[in-house]
C-alpha cells in the first residue's frame, strides 16, 4: 500500500500503464479535456512516455504512406511476416 501511494505520488494520478491504456483516444482527439490534461500532465514529466508517443507518431506518419508496391519489395520472409501478423490482427476482431 505505501509503496502504490509512493508510485502514484512520483507519477501523479496517472501512471504509464493508464497512458498505454488511452493513447488511440488521445491520437484521435477523443478524449474528455479532463482525461486529456491528466494524460498531457504525465507525458510533460515522463521521458519513457514522451518516447512512446514519438514512437507512435513516427508509426503513424510511416504506416500512412506505406503502399502495396512497397510491401511487394520487401524480402519475401518479411512481407509474409507483415501480411501474417495483419491477418491475424483481423481475426482476432
Amino acid at each position: 500500500m505505501i509503496l502504490r501511494k509512493l508510485r502514484l505520488r512520483l507519477q501523479g494520478d496517472y501512471p504509464c500503464a493508464r497512458l498505454v491504456e488511452t493513447i488511440t483516444e488521445y491520437a484521435e482527439g477523443s478524449m474528455s479535456a479532463r482525461e486529456r490534461g491528466r494524460f498531457d500532465r504525465h507525458l510533460a514529466a515522463c521521458g519513457s512516455c514522451q518516447e512512446y508517443v514519438a514512437q507512435l507518431r513516427r508509426t503513424i506518419e510511416l504506416t500512412g504512406t506505406l503502399s502495396v508496391d512497397d510491401i511487394d519489395q520487401l524480402p519475401a520472409p518479411a512481407r509474409d511476416a507483415l501480411l501474417e501478423t495483419f491477418r491475424r490482427f483481423h481475426s482476432a476482431r
